[in-house]
């Protein structure tokens, strides 16, 4: 996202030292004047202005040992790596404007200052920083490099941090700072974030080096400044946040509506009692002028300044980009269309998107949809027209008529968009357990008799159920509340919904079953019909209906459910928490980092255009505007923190029993089920890697308990950042390692195994709309139908159905959507891939790590293996998409792999 923060950012440098200042050394140091300040370093502010560098401390010191003389002062030089296009001077000064802002000012251009690991011996207080100015030495390409030299007495110490104040007009971003000179090699210093200027405010920023440590092990030099970066992280709960702010705090979700501009777009607060949901970041804007509990709508969205987007980023899936294409398609097919809330009239037409081009209007942007969303808009080489061209989907691509057939349509529970909803059924017969009194008979008319039918006399329904052969995508409860609140909004329609599948011998789902439910309204009591494959050409209409009706309840959970909150909105607190709690030098913190990786950006992009009222979600889901009291709904009932393991999810929906004689310690109830498969592998991975990890930092279990940052985070994250449910009995304790391991390992899969599995294969699976609609705008025709409309359908079935879908406005518009959001950007970080600097440095850690990347990369040959085994029918077939969105790595662009380390997009 191109983000205008960037004009007023500032940043900081956490705290002063005691101002011990050594006048003689410095007059005799190797430093040249004009590096010198002696000046007394800035008072400590309570409030803090960037984000903390995510890097850690060096083993490296000075030694005495190292010199000819005890006292003699060891020669140090620093050298700071710049990056000229990550934002801050592109933002201001443009891409071909000389960087005029690098001269260097009079010699002063970056203030240095290095920070001892050691207190004062003689005072106890902390040493006095070594200070010089580091000046512009090269530039190459991106890059400028600045150096400086100091002089250190020997007994200095280890150097635990530099503090940098940037002598600029412009924020930069520093990438590194690398010291050479000790006797035991290098300090590096990983920056990798965004330095303000002293114009904007005078604190400084802090770079820790390359070591880790929990609290109790934090070296005498640091501990003030580990505190108090982490008292100014949390802010004072006051004021609007700034652009350049960098504080972390709570919030509710009060700022989705927008009452001050229409009253329609007046929405709830998600985050109370009557509506739990978890929190996100904090803002501070005013509260609306017509609901003082909401929050004033504003064109921008503050996240702390080192989480947003970085340039490449920003370039492949920027905030404007997004906007204009989103805006553009609709707006050019309004000018083609005589009605705005027209379908498609032909399924030919829907192909047309994809093999043909179609002619349309020049953009009201004033820019060719060429410039916005070059991977589905193409031109004919030499025209002047803009013709609209969609990348053909994969499932289109290897079988057109696979949306149509019922093996796709029961495959995709296990190995397509959504494998998170399909449970055993364990209870019969099927019952509401909502209120008759309200929602009418609580009894489903799915029989054991008509089931028995439809699956051939092969067994019966109590040895269907004792052998686990029935399973169920049931939406009926969560759905049935708002059924008849959304029908009173045009366009679009609701039902309860339950459908059922048999496993067959051969490990494929067989679906017997729809059944669609509509509560008593008004005068009308409660409507329910069930559905099953038939043979006479009603009934296979019928049934084309029923199934795009279960699809769109499906497309809607998905995104509301599994992807949006569980993924997305629950992690947010994670983050606040983390930065909050741990200091940035705390190997858990260290661990959890990368996993957090734009996840506060891409949210307030959502809360800005995708999930607002009235935006994206809202116009082309069925739920409407209720689409996200429906989430809080389902956070309400179904959402615990001890569920979201893979491992305990699969069990919960009864998909796994456990047995340790298995591989994974499960036994899968479908063996064939290609997202539980590849994903336990990937599971048990990340669970080795974390398990090595902790054990690494914590050799003696008592001192995960007594670790007062690590304690301080897990109780924020339930008690603060999942408020709603504070008092829920089923959270995980942390006492011990084993305690930690696992809500680590759930932490990560949920931001890198689950994300991936629900969110990159949107296009694959959704460009084509008819396999995976997001709507249902009309009624079954077989309730309460007219003559009139029931003879119509009789006479076009087609044109009932096509009418069912989308209009053709939010068809092509969530296509735009599903192709942006299925995006890999190119500086995406795959899970295993990068190892981190201070990973490096510690050769446990590194060989842990080589050792997770090992495992992702066998990873990566079983699920090609696999992918060719016919055996695996859900999997493999004639014209089936190989199931691949657990295969760890991918290349740029919209590939349908790859498992990102965090929740990216």
């Amino acid at each position: 996202m191109i983000r205008s923060r960037l004009q007023n950012t500032k940043a900081f440098s956490l705290l002063p030292k005691s101002s011990i200042h050594n006048t003689d050394y410095l007059r005799t140091s190797h430093c040249s004047p004009s590096f010198i300040n002696i000046l007394p370093r800035h008072h400590v502010h309570k409030q803090n202005y960037s984000m903390v560098i995510r890097a850690t401390s060096s083993k490296f010191r000075p030694s005495s040992e190292a010199t000819s003389k005890e006292n003699e002062a060891l020669t140090i030089k620093a050298v700071v790596k710049v990056q000229v296009t990550a934002g801050g001077f592109i933002s201001t000064i443009g891409l071909t404007r000389p960087l005029v802002d690098f001269t260097d000012l009079g010699g002063k251009t970056l203030l240095l200052e290095l920070v001892s690991t050691q207190l004062d011996p003689k005072t106890g207080l902390e040493k006095e920083t070594i200070k010089g100015y580091a000046n512009k030495a090269s530039q190459k390409d991106d890059e400028v490099i600045y150096e400086s030299s100091f002089s250190i007495p020997a007994d200095f110490g280890e150097v635990g941090a530099v503090e940098v104040e940037n002598e600029y007009h412009k924020e930069i971003f520093i990438k590194s700072i690398h010291l050479h000179g000790f006797p035991n090699g290098s300090v590096n210093v990983p920056c990798n974030s965004w330095t303000h200027s002293k114009f904007d405010n005078p604190q400084k920023r802090i770079f820790f080096t390359n070591k880790s440590y929990i609290p109790s092990e934090t070296p005498s030099g640091l501990k003030r400044i580990r505190e108090m970066e982490l008292e100014n992280l949390r802010g004072n709960g006051e004021g609007e946040r700034k652009p350049f702010d960098r504080i972390y705090d709570y919030d509710t979700y009060n700022d989705l509506g927008d009452p001050d501009s229409n009253n329609e777009l007046a929405r709830p607060v998600l985050g109370s009692k009557q509506h739990p949901y978890p929190r996100r970041c904090r803002t501070g804007r005013p509260r609306s002028k017509k609901d003082r509990l909401s929050e004033e709508r504003s064109s921008s969205v503050y996240v702390p300044r080192d989480e947003a987007f970085a340039e490449v980023k920003q370039l492949t899936f920027s905030e404007k980009t997004l906007k204009s294409a989103l805006a553009a398609v609709p707006s050019q097919l309004q000018t083609a269309l005589a009605n705005p809330d027209q379908g498609f009239p032909y399924f030919t037409a829907i192909d047309s998107l994809f093999n043909e081009r179609v002619k349309l209007p020049e953009p009201k942007t004033g820019e060719g949809l060429q410039k916005i969303i070059p991977r589905i808009v193409k031109t004919i080489t030499g025209g002047q027209d803009n013709p609209l061209l969609f990348e053909t989907p994969e499932i289109i691509d290897r079988d057109r008529f696979s949306w149509s057939r019922d093996a796709e349509f029961s495959r995709q529970t296990l190995a397509g968009l959504n494998p998170y909803s399909i449970e055993l059924v364990t209870e019969w017969p099927l019952k509401s357990k909502l209120d008759p009194g309200i929602y009418g008979p609580p009894e489903s008319l799915i029989t054991t008799e008509l089931v028995e039918k439809d699956i051939g006399g092969c067994m019966t329904v109590n040895e269907a159920l004792k052998r686990k052969k029935m399973f169920i995508l049931d939406y009926h409860g969560l759905l049935m509340p708002y059924v008849n609140k959304v029908r009173q909004i045009e366009g679009t329609t609701l039902y309860g919904s339950r459908t059922l599948f048999f496993l067959t011998e051969d490990g494929i789902l067989k679906p017997v079953a729809i059944e669609l439910t509509r509560p008593p309204i008004g005068d009308k009591p409660q409507w329910k019909q069930v559905f099953t494959p038939t043979l006479d050409a009603t009934g296979c209409w019928l049934w084309m209906l029923a199934k795009a009706h279960v699809c769109a309840h499906d497309a809607g959970l998905h995104q509301l459910v599994n992807h949006w909150l569980r993924t997305h909105c629950c992690a947010e607190p994670y983050i606040i928490a983390a930065n909050r709690q741990l200091s940035v030098i705390h190997p858990v913190y260290r661990l959890l980092h990368p996993h957090f990786r734009y996840t506060m950006e891409i949210n307030a992009l959502a809360r800005e255009i995708l999930i607002n009222a009235g935006g994206i979600v809202e116009s082309n889901f069925s739920p409407a505007k209720y689409c996200f009291e429906l989430s809080s709904a389902a956070y309400d009932q179904l959402w615990r923190f001890d569920m979201e393991a893979l491992p305990t999810d699969l069990i919960r929906r009864g998909m796994a029993v456990e047995d340790p004689t298995a591989e994974h310690g499960l036994k899968l109830t479908i063996e064939d089920y290609p997202f539980a498969n590849d994903g336990l592998i990937l599971w048990d991975a990340i669970k080795e890697w974390v398990s090595d990890y902790v054990k690494h930092y914590y050799p003696d279990p008592t001192l995960v308990e007594s670790d007062k940052e690590l304690q301080g985070w897990w109780t924020e994250v339930r008690t603060k950042g999942h408020a709603d449910k504070k008092d829920e009995p089923w959270w995980p304790v942390l006492k011990t390692p084993e305690n930690l391991i696992h809500i680590l390992t759930t932490i990560i899969w949920v931001t890198a195994g689950h994300h991936a599995a629900v969110n990159f294969g949107q296009y694959t699976y959704g460009g084509y709309f008819p396999n995976k609609p997001t709507i249902a705008r009309t009624n079954m025709p077989t309730e309460d139908p007219s003559d009139e409309a029931f003879n119509n359908f009789l006479k076009r079935p087609e044109m009932t159905l096509l009418n069912c879908y989308p209009s053709q406005i939010q068809a092509t518009q969530m296509m735009v959507v599903m192709d942006v959001l299925s995006n890999h950007s190119p500086d995406e970080e795959y899970l295993s891939e990068k190892l981190e600097s201070s990973w490096a440095e510690n050769p446990v850690i590194k060989a842990a790590f080589e050792r997770f990347n090992g495992n992702l990369k066998k990873l990566e040959g079983i699920i090609d293996e696999r992918n060719t085994n016919l055996n695996l029918k859900n999997r493999v077939g004639a014209g089936v998409v190989p199931y691949e969105l657990l295969k760890p790595f991918s290349t740029p662009g919209v590939t349908g792999m790859g498992v990102p380390n965090s929740i990216s997009i």
